[in-house]
């Protein structure tokens, strides 16, 4: 090495091009779970928006939902009231009432809006404590060979055969009429389509690997339906709930019509049950008997769209159309 060269400093790298590389903060399980749940739902949204009728269903019962959480704000609570009836009897729609008033004078359209809430709750309630027996059962059958699944798998059968309307009405009558009779008698007598599809996933899951080596390192049956069953049979069974939704709203209309409802109350059901009571059929009076049927159609049309958009999203092997 000469002289020169020992003179000429070595290159120095700028002292920004390098970052300093700070420790990674470790992040709790419980942390990590909610991360994980919050990209799957975002994931979830992003696939539900490409499917126009599932988007459409849900925009529907978004505001059949605000009407019916903010109806004391929008028609006052003394819609329901017989003695402060604001019209006359039987009225045909005009500017004061659009749809009309019933055969006391009171406000149809007040009316729906408060029979909202009762059909949504009923609809709602009845469908969760149908899905929640039917999964219950699906798993626990799945789960459990031998003698408890053939046992409860033909009360299922019979369940399945009997017309589950008239279970409902049978159970209904001997029954105080209440909103709670109501959601059980719907609740008890729907759950078995549930409980057999449930039973199959279940059945589907059990074979799998993993299941085995769960219990080769000491899983109990609690723990085996619990953290590895019930997760792999979630989408199916939300899905089902929205289907059930529907079926259990369109039930509720049916018994408030025969007069097993909660008289108590003012549900769409229960409308079209004072409409024939008045006479409105014969007479004529449409406005007496198309709002409410079509109100029950369009929430059951409603949660059928959103329950094809949540399969569709959850299985797309479905094929479902968007």
């Amino acid at each position: 090495m000469t002289a020169e060269t020992a003179d000429v400093p070595a290159p120095q790298e700028p002292e920004n091009t390098r970052e300093p590389r700070l420790p990674k903060e470790a992040k709790s399980p419980r942390a990590l779970a909610w991360t994980r749940r919050r990209h799957s739902a975002a994931r979830f949204w992003r696939e539900y928006r490409t499917h126009r009728a599932g988007v459409f269903g849900l925009a529907a019962l978004v505001l059949i939902a605000l009407a019916a959480l903010f109806a004391p704000l929008l028609v006052g609570s003394d819609a329901q009231s017989v003695t402060e009836a604001p019209g006359e009897a039987m009225q045909s729609p005009s500017t004061e009432f659009p749809l009309g008033t019933d055969q006391f004078g009171r406000d149809l359209l007040a009316l729906l809006v408060w029979g909202a809430r009762i059909s949504l709750t009923v609809g709602l309630l009845a469908a969760f404590l149908s899905v929640a027996i039917g999964t219950v059962v699906g798993i626990t059958a799945g789960h459990f060979r031998g003698w408890y699944a053939t046992v409860i798998m033909r009360v299922t059968d019979w369940f399945l055969v009997m017309p589950t309307l008239v279970l409902a009405i049978a159970l209904a009558s001997v029954m105080d009429r209440s909103i709670w009779t109501i959601v059980l008698a719907i609740g008890v007598t729907t759950w078995p389509t549930t409980a057999r599809l449930v039973r199959a996933q279940t059945l589907a899951v059990e074979s799998r690997p993993y299941i085995e080596r769960a219990q080769a390192l000491g899983g109990g049956h609690g723990h085996i339906m619990a953290r590895h069953v019930l997760p792999n049979v979630m989408p199916l069974v939300l899905a089902q709930t929205t289907l059930v939704i529907s079926s259990a709203i369109l039930t509720e209309a049916t018994l408030a019509f025969l007069g097993l409802g909660d008289p108590t109350v003012v549900s769409w059901g229960g409308l079209l049950q004072d409409a024939r009571e008045a006479g409105a059929v014969s007479a004529g009076d449409w406005w007496y008997l198309a709002p409410p049927g079509i109100a029950i159609a369009v929430v059951a049309l409603a949660f059928t769209l959103c329950g094809r958009a949540v399969e569709s999203v959850l299985n797309p092997r479905l094929g479902v159309s968007r």
